[in-house]
């Protein structure tokens, strides 16, 4: 009986340990997996325009308010945050320095200034050095004057690391010296300048290269050539043409007989 007491405490102490174990298991903290770097070999920003924007929080809106901080040298903004990858809440007016968003998208192109992450800082005023919100954000939409180019507003997205955010990401074609095609008097027909794709913030792509080292006459490339990091998500079909080299012109065809 007294054997039979012992097996019963025993196994009553192993259950309790195995207990207590499994419930530490289950409160440890999940593993998070390592943060997402730029790949070896394809492109990544250039730090030379890593530049923070500064600006400053409006109380109102509108179309009148637009045109007066357009006069005054500030471009109307906004900025929020991402609920499905393109749009979202959380809004917060703000203008920045026309300057500023000026030479930025004239050093890097239109295009270019859109797939670009930068630092915002939100001050009282310019010449504060209180800062309100910083935050790591995307320009998502960009409005210029039809016949001056000039910026009217510009709409920013928040992009935290863990935000997947749509990103219209531009090509740049590369190879056209040595294309096998247009080295026979072909001509390159450009269908695609930007491709869509669904980015983990930490590694939105500047742009895309497009080689074209390798392409002959009636020969093309589709989005699924491209050669991108693996986490990225194509949002359209991996078929689309991107770019394909045509036959040569009539007229350069003239122009050889």
């Amino acid at each position: 009986m007294l054997i039979r007491h012992r097996q019963i405490l025993t196994n009553g102490l192993h259950l309790r340990h195995f207990c207590q174990s499994s419930t530490a298991a289950v409160l440890q903290d999940p593993i998070e997996p390592p943060p997402l770097t730029y790949l070896e070999g394809l492109p990544r920003p250039d730090p030379k325009y890593a530049e923070i924007i500064r600006a400053i929080p409006r109380s109102s809106s509108g179309k009148n308010i637009s045109a007066k901080e357009r006069k005054v040298g500030r471009v109307p903004s906004i900025v929020f945050e991402q609920e499905d990858g393109q749009h979202g809440g959380n809004k917060r007016i703000i203008s920045v320095r026309t300057n500023q968003i000026r030479k930025l998208v004239n050093h890097l192109g239109r295009s270019f200034f859109l797939s670009r992450l930068f630092d915002l800082e939100v001050a009282p005023d310019f010449e504060s050095d209180e800062i309100i919100e910083k935050v790591r954000v995307l320009p998502r939409k960009l409005h210029l004057h039809a016949g001056t180019d000039a910026v009217l507003n510009v709409t920013f997205i928040r992009a935290p690391s863990h935000a997947l955010l749509k990103v219209d990401v531009p090509l740049v074609f590369r190879g056209e010296d040595v294309s096998p095609g247009l080295k026979k008097g072909a001509y390159l027909n450009t269908i695609k300048r930007t491709v869509k794709y669904l980015c983990p913030a930490d590694i939105i792509p500047p742009y895309i290269d497009v080689d074209l080292s390798e392409l002959d006459a009636g020969q093309k490339i589709v989005t699924g050539d491209l050669k991108v990091h693996p986490a990225l998500k194509l949002l359209r079909s991996k078929d689309e043409a991107v770019c394909k080299i045509m036959g040569a012109r009539v007229s350069d065809q003239k122009k050889t007989k």
